[in-house]
């Protein structure tokens, strides 16, 4: 399986996934931190959370699938929706809480 192939499999088999440096524990940037910090606001439930740090192939490809060139990334419902700086402001303008609502929705139906 090709590391794109990799990088599907995991957006589209998760109603949220961030691929981010550290865990959602331990975050090893800024950046990450906030973004996780962001999804608990939201409440999002059973975010899976992939470490860059742990794989670089993963952490090139990831880059790579999204066309994005930064890390942390977002994806609900297998779709990329953006970086730190986006989710804060979709956060603040109240669209990101939608989106996870649906996608914790989704995930008891």
């Amino acid at each position: 399986m090709s590391i794109r192939d990799t990088i599907h499999q995991t957006v589209t088999s998760h109603p949220v996934v961030l691929f981010m440096k550290g865990t959602a524990q331990f975050p090893m940037c800024g950046f990450s931190g906030r973004a996780i910090q962001i999804l608990k606001a939201c409440e999002a439930q059973n975010v899976a959370t992939v470490n860059v740090l742990d794989d670089a192939e993963i952490r090139q490809g990831i880059k790579e699938y999204a066309n994005w060139p930064t890390i942390p990334q977002l994806y609900i419902n297998g779709e990329f929706i953006g970086g730190c700086d986006i989710m804060t402001e979709m956060f603040q303008n109240g669209e990101l809480q939608q989106l996870i609502a649906n996608a914790n929705a989704g995930q008891k139906a």
